[in-house]
């Protein structure tokens, strides 16, 4: 048999042809390649014999529009440049797999509104979404779980959203890095903020600003960096050409810091932590190399997305289970951007 006629052959082997040469119901074969099927081991050892003779390969998309359930999860992300996304999809995927499930990925653009995307998204028949580096209306979450899609935010939340929301938290993570600058002596204090219409960077900036006042200091100046690199590196600058620049800088995000660091260094030649001190948020990896040595608040990412799924699970099975909300605590990572007050290790 040739090449092409053995493509053709195996391509037409369909579930009926495998019932047959197992001698078992068409049924028996699609309980067998489902992870929730009810078949004995004698029975589903007869299809696995059959279908590896036969070269048959069970069709997901089929299976779906039978079972009405797809075993994928959308996950929306719109910042996949920030190095903290592309390792927070790495932990989804896997953890999705463990599940039984798989991830799809769909990509927006960082101005994009999501609202314009989740109706393409559905024609996939996903069972359920994680948003992650971008934002949904609350009339949309609403307008997915009256669809029987719920919908998980992941890093973030929309207030009176019927969606899931897994978050670290940020307002009290600010505050502890608010108070360890105090500690380590700084006096001027400056915010660099990411997008300013997401509540990370809101609630970074509250936390922060609200412990700098409760510590008698004037409110921090701020600049805006939009989260990238290129913005830390500006906004930095921007903030030393004030009359009394900022001993202490703390940016929403590592990706901002780096550049804030680097700008500070190789465009005004001051020296970190010396003259000035920076911290970021995030724990990227870039954050540990030695010519950054970048102090952050590490959030919990493999508690946070677990926790994502696991609810995000109860309400793929249970549609009228609540949205469960949740803020975890981040870990502040001390390293060599910060002057470290003495006895901190």
């Amino acid at each position: 048999m040739s090449e092409k006629n053995e493509r053709i052959r195996l391509k037409n082997v369909t579930s009926y042809c495998v019932a047959k040469e197992a001698g078992v119901s068409q049924s028996a074969v699609s309980r067998a390649y489902s992870p929730s099927g009810s078949i004995s081991k004698s029975t589903r050892r007869k299809v696995e014999i059959a279908a590896e003779k036969l070269g048959y390969k069970p069709n997901a998309i089929a299976r779906s529009l039978i079972s009405k359930t797809s075993n994928m999860i959308a996950i929306v992300m719109a910042d996949i440049v920030n190095p903290f996304y592309p390792n927070v999809l790495d932990i989804f995927v896997r953890k999705l797999q463990e599940r039984g499930h798989k991830g799809l990925l769909f990509m927006v653009d960082r101005d994009q509104d999501v609202d314009d995307v989740l109706p393409q998204l559905m024609e996939y028949q996903v069972d359920g979404v994680v948003i992650t580096s971008a934002t949904l209306s609350s009339e949309m979450a609403d307008r997915c779980m009256n669809m029987g899609t719920p919908v998980a935010l992941f890093n973030r939340y929309v207030p009176a959203a019927r969606a899931i929301s897994i978050c670290c938290d940020d307002v009290g993570s600010a505050r502890s890095v608010a108070d360890f600058l105090y500690t380590s002596g700084a006096r001027r204090m400056a915010f660099i903020a990411g997008v300013e219409n997401t509540s990370t960077s809101r609630d970074r900036e509250f936390g922060f600003t609200a412990k700098v006042r409760e510590l008698g200091l004037s409110p921090p100046i701020r600049a805006v960096g939009n989260y990238t690199y290129e913005g830390g590196y500006e906004a930095a600058l921007s903030l030393f050409l004030l009359p009394q620049p900022p001993d202490a800088i703390f940016c929403a995000n590592d990706l901002m810091a780096l550049g804030a660091m680097d700008a500070l260094r190789t465009k005004l030649n001051l020296s970190i932590p010396e003259q000035v001190s920076i911290v970021g948020f995030d724990d990227i990896d870039n954050a540990h190399w030695a010519n950054y040595g970048l102090t952050t608040v590490k959030p919990p990412v493999e508690k946070m997305v677990e926790l994502t799924l696991e609810n995000l699970m109860n309400q793929v099975s249970h549609h009228d289970k609540p949205a469960h909300q949740a803020s975890l605590p981040g870990e502040l990572i001390i390293r060599n951007s910060v002057r470290v007050p003495v006895g901190v290790a």
